[in-house]
């Protein structure tokens, strides 16, 4: 490590942040760069990646992430600045909470969120790493992912491939009771300019209120979220 301040899990956070900023790493080689034991440097790097000061790639190797810029005054993630706006006006119209996922691998990662003031609800943490093999976002995702990760995640998921042929056609995705007991959402692609899904918008609450066919209630919304989210990008 360089210089230490005297604070210990600061400077080791740092030195994390030094290491990663001269080449993406996975673990064995941040331990090797750092001297950290594998689960500091694990549990440090787990933790900046929540704050966005670091992203893994779909190599699973660790990279300097979008909040580096952005405190550093520089350009900033354009979905993100959207979703800033847009999901907490899909939360007011749909009373639930809402999500923004992009897809890391076998994973998804929550990378923004609204979530309803009171009542029971779906809550996602910002930073949440969900599996791709349940749930409407990883049927999202999954659908318009590159063929050899389709078949990856089809070979674990609880879905196939119909449920994704019917999720291309139809242009959005819904479960019940998949990623968690007790738990619907509904799920919409996020395209850039290119015509690219770089993201998935789902919204999610209790099956008791959402229902057993949240797609018919939720849909036309989201597929509206999702088309002003793209109009930004």
């Amino acid at each position: 490590m360089g210089q230490h301040s005297g604070i210990g899990v600061l400077d080791k956070a740092v030195a994390v942040l030094e290491a990663v900023a001269k080449e993406p790493c996975g673990l064995a080689e941040l331990c090797s760069r750092t001297g950290l034991p594998r689960a500091t440097a694990h549990r440090l790097a787990v933790g900046l990646e929540v704050h966005r000061l670091l992203r893994r790639g779909d190599d699973g190797q660790w990279r300097p992430g979008a909040a580096l810029t952005e405190l550093a005054g520089g350009a900033t993630d354009p979905l993100l600045d959207a979703a800033l706006s847009i999901l907490p006006k899909l939360r007011d119209i749909t009373g639930e909470s809402v999500q923004l996922y992009r897809r890391d691998g076998m994973q998804r990662v929550c990378v923004a969120t609204a979530e309803p003031p009171s009542g029971l609800r779906d809550t996602v943490p910002i930073g949440t790493r969900l599996s791709m093999t349940a749930g409407s976002g990883a049927k999202v995702l999954a659908a318009w992912a590159d063929a050899p990760s389709q078949r990856a995640i089809l070979s674990e998921a609880v879905f196939g491939e119909r449920t994704l042929l019917e999720v291309r056609r139809r242009g959005w995705a819904q479960s019940v009771a998949e990623r968690e007991p007790g738990v619907a959402s509904v799920s919409a692609p996020v395209r850039d300019g290119a015509g690219t899904v770089v993201a998935a918008v789902s919204v999610s609450g209790p099956v008791e209120r959402i229902g057993q066919r949240p797609g018919a209630r939720w849909a036309a919304d989201l597929l509206a979220a999702a088309d002003a989210l793209r109009s930004r990008l």
